[in-house]
């Protein structure tokens, strides 16, 4: 029986663990060919990779710092020309450097934004020049629901990841006309290393509002992604899928 992605290449960056992890290794598992990008975290990386690989998948990984525009830039061409295309983009490396607006350092928010918001710039630009050529693709873009929402101290990263939004819709409408799909996921609060990191009282806190009151689980996030990369998302553009137990509706 073939597999809803089989034959797909596809790229997701921040993939080493975390939501980036499981949207990798659910790609997979659909069928696709999956790159997983990284910065720094190789040995996390390449455990994503051997798991794929043990669950009869196929996977690389691929070192890129997403806010380094020449590095996407070499990496996205070398992958083309050795693989033939890319059919899926998922931008979901983020940082984040929490911080009351009074508090925060210049470098702290430039980091958020090169990362967060110019990093989806980078590889959308840098992918979709295969994609507009192939005339089909999919661009999925991992936002927050704070960027909906607002957050105390994260005024860079709601910031980054509005923009997120914003960029998307603009590339929706611009590269629908060459078969190519542009989508925000945005996920409330999941379990991941970021929250485990959360202060006790506030991650408490933040989960008394979440109305199916537990945390989001990283699969949940990457069934989202798929289907979006797959038959299903088709026919689906510009669009926000909050992924947040009804923290914010």
């Amino acid at each position: 029986m073939r597999k809803l992605l089989e034959g797909r290449i596809a790229l997701v960056t921040g993939a080493s663990r975390g939501i980036g992890g499981a949207i990798a290794r659910d790609l997979a598992a659909a069928g696709a060919r999956v790159v997983v990008n990284y910065r720094a975290q190789r040995t996390a990386a390449e455990a994503v990779v051997a798991a794929i690989a043990a669950a009869g998948g196929a996977a690389e990984s691929l070192p890129f710092d997403v806010a380094d525009a020449e590095q996407v830039d070499s990496a996205v061409r070398t992958l083309v020309e050795r693989l033939g295309k890319i059919d899926v983009l998922v931008n979901n490396a983020g940082v984040s450097a929490d911080a009351l607006i009074l508090r925060t350092r210049d470098d702290d928010w430039n980091r958020v934004l090169d990362v967060n918001l110019k990093g989806v710039f980078n590889c959308t630009r840098a992918v979709a020049r295969s994609m507009m050529r192939a005339r089909t693709g999919r661009i999925i873009n991992i936002s927050s629901v704070v960027a909906v929402s607002g957050n105390i101290g994260q005024a860079s990263y709601a910031a980054a990841k509005a923009g997120v939004i914003g960029f998307t819709k603009a590339t929706a409408r611009e590269l629908a006309g060459r078969g190519i799909t542009a989508n925000v996921i945005a996920p409330g609060l999941i379990a991941t290393d970021m929250t485990d990191a959360m202060n006790p009282a506030a991650r408490d806190t933040v989960l008394a509002l979440v109305p199916l009151g537990r945390l989001g689980q990283p699969e949940e996030v990457a069934a989202a992604v798929t289907f979006l990369a797959g038959a299903g998302g088709a026919y689906i553009t510009g669009q926000v899928i909050h992924i947040n137990g009804g923290l914010y509706v």
